[in-house]
């Protein structure tokens, strides 16, 4: 686990690198987005005249100015770009500008005037469910449906000893990037454009705006890094649309940046849910019947709204061996703003309420939490969450087994060394699927290429969103050619110059890199071997690849650029898709990373404030390919999860956003990071695995709060069954408890 510099990292730490937001190009004008004050109404009229007549303002566009289809989503195009004749959320866009300057821009959208007739607000799953409720699609308002069910449920159920059953809500979150949606749109000279936007999937976005624009794909260069952050909530396209357009009308580049304030109200969020689970045990601990319902709030349009319900479907027996699972969720269309794919995918909801029924459940027998997991945790040969066949490891009993040690550490050092606040310690544990699951289309791919200049060029479809791909490919491509980091050139992020290799999405980045050079290294050094065969009269055998060039003997023979002048480039492709079961089950996953995390809590019992004082996770992820890049995501994802179990939620009320910036937004400083923060990577695989380094960019995120909200409970006999928790909620708590006067004990059961 070597420590590296990223080959990024001097450029961003010194802020030499040029985001794509931060382009400029010469006649650049500078676009505006119209977006509607209702969450749900009809339009009656739509007039731009003043705004046309504007000095400055160089092109306005509605509905009647889309050439192509007038819809857009990853997987169904059901949000126009140009509403027509509905607005069904406040970030529905009806019209976009270009200007001279952004301010000019902003004054022609205060001039365009849109008269609307308001309809009936469904801001609630259950609103939009009511017999009679208003259809905000011709489908109806229900988006998808999913469910899962094995064995006898009500016969395990009359076998348990106890059951719990509990409701729990989690809460709308923000992506929160640092870059905000936004780069230039620049129409070329031969009449194609080139869109120079952050996005997870450059390859997908060019297929939208094809459709949109009426042009042919290859009309169109999507260059995709580097941006500024996303988590999931760049996967769809944003301004992308309305830029080209502009551009398009007008002749100029158009940039388009949005305000945070523009962000927040049109951008994607998690899923709120509501989850009701029921959980049984027998009295040996065993679990014998699981029954899960899942309402998940879609908003507005569907994006990836079907696949994330089914995500967590798959999810909601996380780690563990159940005799009989019947799990139902819905995904309902409402007026709220649009949820959407974020880091976790659905894992992050159903795990917060698993780990939680089975802390109850371990206190309702009087059973150690630790144990009852481990009776029931997943076994190397045990089929997957869908009865399908998995990737074998032994992840879950490992990641258990680091949490539980760290965990009786914790709980036997913890002492409260003040009168007003309580400690607590808690632990939890998950699995998560990487790739999209059976199914769906996933393909992957790469290329290796001797350049005229010498350098090994790599290339892959990939975006660098901080990450740290970049990282990877560097650190893998050299590890598996045996050259140096000067030897290679990186290309990425720009759909003109680089293979397809899916999305940089679902973990599966580092997977793929790293499966793509299994099929390049060997053909692409048998060529470089060859061609140094023949230029050097040695036997082929003699040779090897080594830093600089071609080695024999302990010495560089030939250097690269000696091998590849007047000379054809050497060029190896591979395409492939993502590891999947054999079983054809509908979304399942195959390879699997897993998780145990220990929280330690501070409550002050005076103010209702948690403070996390420690935050320890161990991963089960395969070989670590970078260390720094590791850290970096385990110990972000925990922050990102700390913010999302304490203190985000975008509030939303009659379907308008309460929370219109970060200023009524709380995302976690520096001063609520646990300092002592610690990361374990278990790298032990079976020795027939041959799938190589699992993906870690969403695992980190996805049981810190569950471990938190039992924490709480170890401290002051909270149970927690809301995201995100609120000082009130403690104080009301603990004063109906008597905990601050003494009268009762933290808690009253087994943690």
């Amino acid at each position: 686990m070597a420590k590296k510099i990223r080959p990024d990292g001097k450029e961003k730490v010194t802020g030499r690198l040029k985001y794509l937001t931060d382009l400029a190009f010469s006649n650049m004008l500078y676009g505006k987005i119209l977006r509607s004050p209702y969450p749900h109404a009809r339009i009656l009229s739509i007039s731009t005249d003043k705004a046309r007549q504007l000095p400055g303002v160089q092109a306005v566009i509605t509905y009647k100015d889309v050439p192509g289809l007038n819809g857009f989503g990853i997987v169904t195009p059901d949000q126009p770009v140009l509403c027509k004749d509905i607005v069904r959320y406040v970030g529905d866009a009806v019209a976009a500008v270009a200007a001279d300057s952004v301010e000019t821009a902003t004054r022609a959208l205060e001039l365009i005037h849109v008269q609307y007739a308001p309809l009936p607000v469904l801001d609630s799953p259950e609103k939009a469910l009511e017999e009679g409720a208003p259809l905000l699609h011709p489908n109806g308002n229900v988006l998808h449906r999913a469910g899962f069910q094995k064995g006898d449920i009500e016969s395990e159920f009359a076998k348990c000893a106890a059951i719990v059953e509990e409701t729990y809500h989690v809460p709308r979150q923000l992506h929160a990037y640092m870059e905000t949606e936004g780069g230039v749109i620049v129409p070329e000279k031969d009449g194609s454009l080139t869109v120079y936007v952050g996005t997870q999937h450059g390859f997908k976005d060019r297929f939208q705006l094809a459709r949109i624009l009426g042009m042919p794909e290859e009309h169109i260069r999507v260059v995709s890094s580097p941006m500024g952050g996303s988590f999931g909530g760049k996967d769809e396209l944003n301004i992308q649309p309305y830029g080209a357009m502009l551009a398009l009308s007008t002749g100029k580049p158009v940039k388009i940046h949005q305000t945070r304030q523009e962000s927040i109200r049109s951008s994607i969020k998690r899923h709120p849910m509501k989850i009701t689970m029921k959980t049984g045990i027998d009295q040996d601990g065993r679990l014998r019947a699981h029954q899960t319902t899942i309402v998940a709030d879609t908003g507005a349009y569907a994006t990836l709204g079907p696949a994330i319900l089914d995500f967590a479907v798959e999810h909601t027996s996380g780690p563990y061996m159940i005799p009989a699972v019947d799990t139902k969720g819905i995904s309902v269309f409402t007026n709220n703003g649009v949820s959407g794919e974020f880091r976790g995918f659905g894992g992050n909801q159903v795990t917060f309420a698993l780990e939680g029924q089975i802390d109850r459940l371990a206190a309702a027998i009087g059973m150690d939490s630790v144990e009852m997991r481990r009776l029931n945790i997943r076994r190397e040969h045990d089929l997957g969450p869908l009865g399908q066949q998995i990737a074998e490891t032994n992840g879950a009993l490992d990641v258990l087994q680091s949490a539980a040690a760290v965990y009786a550490e914790k709980k036997q050092s913890s002492q409260n060394q003040d009168r007003w606040k309580r400690t607590g310690t808690g632990m939890a544990i998950t699995m998560h699927g990487g790739g999209l699951g059976f199914g769906r289309m996933d393909p992957a791919g790469g290329r290796l290429s001797l350049k005229e200049d010498g350098k090994i060029e790599i290339s892959f479809g990939f975006e660098e969103a901080g990450q740290g791909i970049l990282a990877v490919i560097e650190t893998i491509t050299t590890e598996q050619l045996g050259c140096a980091k000067e030897d290679i050139s990186i290309m990425i992020g720009d759909t003109s110059l680089v293979p397809s290799s899916g999305s940089t999405t679902a973990s599966r980045g580092t997977s793929m890199v790293w499966h793509s050079l299994q099929r390049l290294k060997k053909p692409f050094l048998q060529k470089l071997l060859t061609r140094a065969a023949w230029k050097t009269g040695t036997k082929e055998g003699q040779l090897s690849i080594g830093p600089g060039g071609i080695w024999e003997n302990g010495e560089c023979r030939l250097s690269f650029r000696e091998l590849a002048s007047e000379q054809a480039p050497i060029v190896i492709s591979t395409q492939f898709d993502f590891p999947v079961s054999p079983d054809p089950i509908d979304s399942a996953h195959f390879l699997y990373t897993y998780s145990g995390v220990v929280a330690q809590v501070e409550v002050d019992l005076l103010t209702g404030r948690i403070n996390v004082t420690e935050l320890h996770q161990s991963l089960s992820a395969g070989p670590v390919v970078n260390e720094m890049g590791y850290l970096g995501q385990i110990e972000g994802g925990g922050v990102m999860a700390l913010g999302y179990t304490l203190m985000e939620d975008v509030i939303m009320a009659d379907g308008h956003y309460v929370t219109e910036n970060l200023d009524s937004y709380l995302i976690p400083g520096i001063k609520d990071v646990p300092f002592n923060l610690q990361v374990k990577a278990i790298e032990s695989l079976p020795a027939e695995d041959d799938y190589g380094p699992r993906g870690v960019g969403e695992i980190g995120t996805i049981a810190v709060a569950p471990a938190i909200a039992n924490a709480i409970y170890d401290a002051v006999g909270l149970r927690v069954s809301q995201l995100p928790v609120k000082p009130e909620t403690v104080l009301k708590s603990t004063e109906e408890r008597g905990v601050l006067h003494g009268s009762q004990s933290s808690n009253s059961g087994g943690n």
